[in-house]
Parts: C-alpha cells; structure tokens; sequence
C-alpha cells in the first residue's frame, strides 16, 4: 500500500477552489494512485499551477452527451475526487506522466468563470460518514462484504495478492475498502460515479456487494471485467 501520507489532507489549508481536469472514461476514488498521461496543452497549464500552488487536481467524469462540446465546457457529474500530485516526470515532448493520490470526495457547487485554459469550480468536501447502527450489524455487513470479494476477486484482478493482503488488515476501514475495489471493479462508469457519490458507507458498500454477487453469479472468469493492479496510465 502507499504510504498513509500520500492521502493526507487538511481541510483548513484548502482554499475551496479546485482545478477540474474532467475526462470520459475515468473515476478516481480516495485511497487509491491513478497514473496520468497529461499532454492537452489546457491541462499542462493546469498541472503546471497546482505543481506551483497545492498540487491539487479534482478529477471529474464528463456527463453523456460530452463528445458535442469536448474542447469547450461540457457538462460533468456532480462529485468528483480531489487528488494530490505525489510524483511527476516530464517527457521530451513537454507532456507529462504523473501519479495522482486521491483524497476526498468533493461537490461542485458551482464553477467558475472561465479565466483560464482549464476549468475551476467551487467544491465542498464530503466525507464519509457511518450510520449509527449496533456493532454486531455493521460487523455483518464487512463479513458479507469480505465473502463477496474473496469468492470474486481472483477471476476480476489480473493481480490480487495485494487486495487480498489489503483486505485482511483489520485496521483498513469499511469506507477504504469500498473505495478501493470500487475503483479496481470494471463496471460501468454510471455505476461507479453513483458510488463515488455515495457517502453512506454501509449504503455504499451494500451497492457494490450488489456488483460482486453479480460477478460471482456469471460462471465465467472476469463476469466485471479484469483490471491491472496497480493500474495503467491514463490519458487525458
């Protein structure tokens, strides 16, 4: 696992604005490292701001009907992710391949003028929060959660020998965990935005055992589709 400062985050030292860098085929999720490939040159003059201010980028999932409006303001879902550069390399060509640490979930509330190449948008912070519910309730909800992902995780990662260890560290909240393989899961983007929005963490985490019992139903091995882990590089 990264380290835990990677997804330290202060919310008194975050001014409120984010750098929107929106893409069609992408939802980051908190606790996890998305690699990037930036080479738009809006959005080289986005990375090249947050490098020099609080290497802070909000990942975004454009809206359908985008492909209309791609090189001006097509609309994007509600929440996004708020995530920290934690290491970059630039290329000979100028672009530049980064990781991205994800952080918070974060509600556009409305974005701003456009001043500049990229966008910005006014965000709150939405963290995860658990319902108050007896111990023994929520202690079966992770049991079932867990049963789920190690009866399905061998046929839909093409690596999971570190989801399993990840699983088994008792420490690792319920909100990580869904986080995680909500993010590993290839399902549809729609579905994954919906748990991306979903702040309840049991509310969240009975959506997606809805996702595994599906996948562990079809007989064939990656039923949600196989992904890398850790995950490929990501174009913009």
């Amino acid at each position: 696992m990264p380290a835990s400062e990677d997804f330290s985050f202060s919310a008194q030292e975050f001014s409120g604005i984010a750098r929107l860098f929106p893409l069609p085929n992408l939802v980051l999720f908190p606790h996890v490292m998305q690699p990037l490939h930036i080479f738009e040159p809006r959005y080289r003059e986005l990375f090249r701001e947050a490098l020099a201010g609080d290497r802070l980028i909000a990942m975004a999932l454009l809206a359908p009907g985008w492909e209309a409006d791609y090189e001006g303001r097509p609309p994007l879902y509600p929440v996004a992710c708020l995530g920290r550069i934690a290491a970059h390399h630039r290329l000979a060509d100028g672009s530049y391949n980064v990781l991205l640490s994800g952080l918070k979930r974060v509600e556009i509330v409305r974005e701003l003028p456009a001043a500049k190449a990229f966008r910005e948008a006014k965000v709150v912070v939405r963290d995860d929060f658990y319902p108050d519910v007896q111990a023994e309730i929520a202690c079966q909800l992770r049991r079932k959660f867990e049963a789920a992902f190690h009866k399905v995780v061998p046929t839909l990662l093409s690596s999971h020998e570190q989801m399993d260890s990840l699983v088994l560290e008792t420490g690792v909240s319920l909100g990580v965990l869904t986080d995680i393989i909500s993010y590993m899961l290839d399902i549809p983007l729609a579905d994954k935005e919906a748990l991306l929005a979903e702040r309840d963490v049991h509310l969240r985490a009975e959506a997606l055992l809805e996702h595994l019992t599906r996948a562990a139903a079809d007989a064939s091995p990656g039923a949600a589709g196989a992904m890398d882990f850790p995950p490929v590089f990501s174009e913009n």
